[in-house]
């Protein structure tokens, strides 16, 4: 087995939720801040191919990326991330832009970083220079060039907030101008001289207007021509989006000098400033900021406001908000005010779209594509959508985007025939991932999101091709069964799934008060949805109400399908732990399911069979731990159920040759690893033998020999040392030329493939296909 021969074939991860989280370079690539983690997305490629590869680097969430302004003549593009462990990284391409290498760090922010801006200076001896703002109330100015950053003045907030946000651009040749908002109601605007011998930014003017905080600052100029205006537009949690013009000269634009503020008076709540111009002197140079006009139309909190300036010369402004909607705004032609071309998302459709606080619905940011013909806003799900625009209908049509899991992926498994894979995730959501086949490109998505639940999901098991179980910190389990809207949206793009649809559900919801899911009929497209009554704890949201057409379509279902209307029906709960389920098996015949929860005594540390035609425990459970249990697998013929523990221990029982759902004590190993045990599994060999994977860096193999009196005994035979903790192991089903292909993973991230030798005394790590990136 070659590096050629492992390659990565699917890439899925959900975006962090803050406004500068992500950036859209002119070359096509989308990078976006994935937990830790950077991830790369091409979003115009079609077929549509997902995520391409993850950058990792940081230790802590990341919070900002920007691509560095590019020039045509540019060979290669560079990346600056910021994060929550106070570092910032920059980035460079290689390999012709399809990859990217960390090259520079900086830690001289001593709190997370929140925001990120730069402009490209290419007159001036630092090519580019870069602005930070961090949450130790401080914005720091950098010069980069030659691949090397410089930190050129840090800036002190006064009056102190915390910036969130920061925009800079360039007036008059070589004049930089800078503005900094966050936790307060105000813009900061300051300049710097280019031509002086070193960059000293200093506060010229505070911008008075917003009554919240401000969430996103864009500069662009009006147009092309030499010495145009500055546009500076700021988004709020006030719901507005103003609009400013920095001009050079001492007299002021027309707009300026023709009174105060009309709309002031009549639409903001509290006091409102007039219009006031704010006098900027730079260089010896005199410039003005003016307020220019109010966008009004969102119904909470604004997070985030772009400009894009078409080929044509056309200026448009990207705004996205807590109210689930995202707008393009142009000013009128002839007057000159500032319109709502097209609005997109949901527009308060669903229910508790707008929050009384905004804080945790709506689109986070949203993206121009370089062309400016798709925008890209990411959710409050931290999965992506986006729209392309189609000149000939003059509308914006939804596309196929990235989803993927926000919090830590707790346990997946494959389907009983393989078809597709399901995974759970302390983000409380369930996700279906399989290929779809109907297109040319057999690529890789989410195609449903059976179980979106109100406690964090811990582990996940099939029960045959249209069932699955699974476990949750509420101390029970819950099983899902597929309904005839998802298998026949699987049968048509995926190609698998030959059930008997007609004894299905229809589809599923969840009620408004509730967390099992709710078999339901779909609905014609014309039938008329009632309003729901708060009162009642079965009312079901009219928005995932599931009508005909929905799922009746020829690609991947967008975010908002998937996230209302590919739910499985609950079937069945399954109680008797104590505390929060660790971990669930079902056996390959899918007639049995072992579980155990977290533990700290004897007494809650057993392992409960349930038997699948009555849903009933089979009693006694089964004694071996004394702590948490933190792995169950049946064997590939279901004769045995191993279990690994935080106790260090290894359990093995045997089925009861008689009574097919008992099984009873075989082998206790109290001493399996010198600290926790973490995974186990199975080899699909003819003889019993396992593989436990520990705390303590070592992966243990297990062999199976008959005693004189014919029961069977484990043993080790042989162990492989790791450079880490090992946090997973499982063993390929099939033998390859009479050896078990073993992976290993790590909780440094490192996978490794290792070779077995059929009877368990060798083991060879053949290479770590987490170093070849796609």
């Amino acid at each position: 087995m070659s590096a050629k021969e492992v390659s990565v074939d699917y890439l899925s991860v959900g975006a962090n939720r803050k406004t500068a989280v992500a950036d859209w370079s002119s070359t096509g690539l989308l990078a976006f801040g994935a937990d830790v983690n950077i991830a790369l997305w091409r979003p115009a490629l079609y077929p549509p191919k997902g995520i391409e590869s993850i950058l990792s680097g940081h230790t802590e969430a990341v919070k900002a990326v920007l691509f560095l302004p590019e020039d045509e003549k540019d060979e290669v593009s560079y990346i600056v991330s910021g994060s929550d462990d106070k570092t910032l990284l920059f980035w460079k391409s290689t390999q012709d832009r399809q990859k990217f290498e960390a090259i520079q760090t900086s830690s001289e922010h001593t709190a997370p970083v929140n925001c990120v801006t730069a402009v490209r200076v290419d007159d001036h001896p630092a090519k580019w220079i870069v602005a930070t703002g961090a949450a130790d109330a401080t914005v720091k100015i950098w010069s980069f060039q030659n691949d090397q950053v410089q930190l050129l003045q840090s800036i002190k907030t006064a009056p102190k907030f915390f910036p969130l946000t920061l925009s800079m651009g360039i007036i008059d040749g070589d004049v930089l101008i800078l503005a900094a908002a966050g936790t307060r109601e105000t813009v900061q605007i300051l300049t710097a001289n280019l031509t002086s011998p070193t960059i000293d930014f200093g506060v010229q003017a505070t911008l008075y207007g917003h009554e919240g905080w401000v969430r996103s600052l864009s500069f662009t100029k009006e147009t092309s021509e030499k010495g145009s205006d500055l546009l500076l537009a700021s988004a709020s949690q006030d719901k507005y989006i103003r609009i400013w013009r920095v001009h050079q000269g001492k007299e002021l634009p027309a707009l300026a000098t023709s009174g105060s503020d009309p709309l002031s008076g009549a639409f903001l709540p509290g006091k409102s400033p007039s219009n006031k111009a704010y006098r900027l002197k730079v260089a010896g140079r005199d410039f003005s900021v003016t307020f220019e006009a109010l966008l009004l139309g969102h119904e909470d909190w604004i997070y985030s406001a772009r400009w894009h300036t078409h080929a044509d010369g056309k200026l448009q402004l990207l705004s996205t908000s807590a109210d689930n909607s995202l707008a393009i705004w142009e000013a009128d032609p002839t007057s000159g005010i500032w319109v709502s071309m097209a609005r997109l998302g949901e527009i308060s459709r669903e229910k508790g779209a707008t929050t009384a606080t905004g804080s945790t619905g709506g689109f986070w940011t949203g993206l121009w594509s370089s062309d400016g013909n798709s925008v890209a806003c990411l959710g409050r799900t931290g999965s992506w959508r986006r729209w392309e625009y189609d000149a000939k209908s003059d509308t914006w049509k939804p596309c196929v985007a990235v989803t993927g899991h926000t919090k830590a992926v707790t346990g997946i498994t494959w389907s009983k025939g393989g078809g597709y894979l399901l995974s759970t995730s302390s983000d409380q959501t369930s996700r279906l991932h399989t290929k779809w086949t109907a297109s040319s490109a057999n690529t890789w998505h989410e195609m449903s999101r059976p179980q979106i639940h109100g406690y964090d999901l811990n582990c996940i098991d099939t029960l045959g091709g249209s069932q699955f179980v699974s476990g949750a910190d509420e101390k029970l389990m819950r099983v899902f069964s597929k309904p005839k809207a998802v298998a026949t949206l699987l049968s048509r793009l995926a190609g698998f799934g030959n059930e008997n649809v007609q004894d299905m559900p229809d589809a599923a919801n969840m009620p408004v008060l509730g967390l099992s899911n709710k078999a339901i009929d779909r609905v014609d497209d014309d039938q008329e949805i009632q309003p729901i009554d708060d009162r009642d704890r079965d009312a079901m949201d009219p928005a995932s109400i599931v009508k005909k057409s929905y799922l009746e379509i020829e690609h991947p279902p967008f975010e908002e399908t998937l996230s209302r209307h590919t739910l499985w029906p609950e079937t069945e709960k399954l109680y008797g732990h104590g505390y929060e389920i660790s971990c669930l098996a079902a056996s390959h015949d899918g007639k049995l399911i072992a579980s155990a929860c977290k533990a700290s005594s004897t007494n809650h540390a057993v392992i409960r069979l349930f038997e699948t035609e009555r849903w009933t425990e089979i009693r006694p459970p089964l004694v071996a731990h004394s702590l948490t249990t933190t792995r169950l697998r049946f064997s590939s013929d279901d004769n045995y159920l191993l279990s690994v523990g935080r106790d260090r221990q290894w359990a093995v029982f045997e089925r009861n040759p008689d009574e097919a759902a008992l099984y009873t004590l075989l082998q206790l190993n109290p001493k399996g690893h010198s600290r926790m045990i973490l995974d186990a599994a199975w080899a699909p060999s003819q003889s019993p033998l396992f593989a436990t994977a520990g705390r303590d860096k070592q992966v243990r193999v297990w062999s199976s020999q008959r005693s004189e009196n014919g029961q069977i005994q484990f043993s080790q035979t042989t162990a492989l040392p790791c450079p880490g903790s090992v946090t997973s192991v499982d063993f390929l089903p099939v033998d390859v030329h009479g050896q078990f292909i073993l992976a290993v993973g790590t909780e440094a991230g490192k996978i490794s493939i290792c070779l077995v030798s059929d009877d368990g005394t060798a083991v060879t790590e053949l290479q770590s296909p987490a170093e070849y990136e796609p």
